[in-house]
């Protein structure tokens, strides 16, 4: 994973992308609404003004960005970047509005049926709005991917929505003109059903991220393993990411180290790995804390085996380390991660206790139970 582009370029290349996708949709809007009325098609009716939704969805997306990209101040001194969330989120609230309002009118013209007028010309119409819907959805959606913008996949998820709306439209109308049977207002009330759906899972989506979503997983394996390449690092975990926007993560880090290494070559190390994961992620690391390695001492690498073969033998146990054993102070610490999915973690964490303390007669045993926080 290469390192995001700069908050500049990445505002340019989402304002760009979304004024694409206003003007597209608009010109698709006008020539559906015009094929709609013209047809008496609700349908058509209807997916010209998801169209015009999602027009007015690219012009927050820009208006969201923008704000999100004001520089940090007292006030926020992480900057605005979260906005964009709260962007996304509005965007969610208007799909989700949009499926609610063309389900009501679909109702009402079940209760109350038209009988279409297809034409030609109008079919014409759908099917290249249908292959323009394609190529939109397909590009904005991957410039989101590309940039790290909520929005923008938002945006371009909903236009590959829009590619089934109007496949479905036009096989309705084939179906007319073929069996002179109208499916349009049921057609218009699945179409309603589709869009909600969108609405919901980008609500659902965003308000994950608001509420403090699992990071990447390529980015936490990718960050790992760049600090595995130091050469005194034994091992990377506790790797924490907070988002305070698509392009601002901070996180920290703890990582094992020889315990003959001093507080000079720990701060040179911890430095060089700051450097290295901001260079390559673009990710600020604020905390680089160390677990101590025992080196020289031949029991406490005989009783390290022991011990991590009893602990990981156990059920839920995903990962134990920062194993360490004092002589002085006849002390063992060392953390375990324990599934999410486990039963019950803290009566796991107490046998842990009890099946260590066991093996580990004469020394006090200290294990902290960490959480599954990154992969």
């Amino acid at each position: 994973m290469s390192r995001p582009v700069s908050a500049t370029d990445r505002t340019a290349v989402i304002v760009r992308t979304s004024v694409i996708g206003i003007l597209t949709n608009v010109l698709l809007a006008a020539f559906k609404a015009a094929v709609g009325l013209i047809s008496g098609s609700i349908a058509i009716v209807l997916d010209a003004v998801n169209n015009l939704s999602d027009a007015l969805s690219s012009i927050i997306t820009i208006i969201g960005t923008k704000l999100a990209g004001k520089a940090p101040d007292k006030k926020h001194p992480l900057g605005h970047g979260r906005i964009e969330y709260i962007t996304a989120m509005v965007i969610g609230v208007i799909i989700l509005y949009a499926g609610v309002t063309s389900l009501i009118e679909s109702v009402k013209k079940i209760l109350s049926p038209e009988i279409p007028d297809y034409r030609l010309t109008g079919l014409i119409i759908i099917a290249v709005a249908v292959v323009v819907k394609i190529l939109l959805g397909t590009y904005v959606k991957g410039v989101g991917e590309r940039v790290n913008s909520d929005s923008l996949i938002a945006s371009g998820k909903d236009a590959l929505n829009d590619v089934i709306i109007s496949l479905t439209t036009l096989a309705a109308a084939v179906i007319f003109l073929i069996f002179h049977l109208s499916l349009e207002a049921y057609l218009a009330a699945v179409i309603s059903f589709i869009i909600m759906k969108a609405g919901y899972d980008t609500l659902s989506d965003t308000i994950s991220e608001i509420l403090g979503a699992r990071a990447d997983s390529e980015l936490t394996k990718g960050i790992k393993e760049t600090i595995g390449t130091f050469p005194e690092v034994g091992g990377a975990y506790d790797l924490i990411l907070h988002n305070y926007g698509p392009d601002m993560l901070i996180g920290s880090v703890h990582i094992e180290v020889p315990d003959t290494m001093n507080a000079a070559q720990i701060d040179g190390l911890a430095r060089k790995i700051e450097g290295a994961v901001y260079e390559k992620y673009g990710v600020i690391l604020t905390g680089v804390g160390i677990y101590s390695v025992n080196t020289t001492n031949e029991e406490a690498k005989k009783l390290r085996e022991e011990i991590t073969r009893c602990v990981c033998e156990h059920e839920y146990v995903l990962q134990m380390h920062g194993f360490y054993l004092s002589e002085e102070e006849r002390r063992i610490r060392f953390d375990v991660i324990i599934d999410f999915d486990s039963p019950d973690r803290y009566a796991l964490y107490q046998h842990l206790c009890e099946d260590v303390q066991q093996i580990a007669q004469g020394y006090q045993v200290e294990i902290t139970m960490d959480s599954d926080i990154s992969d």
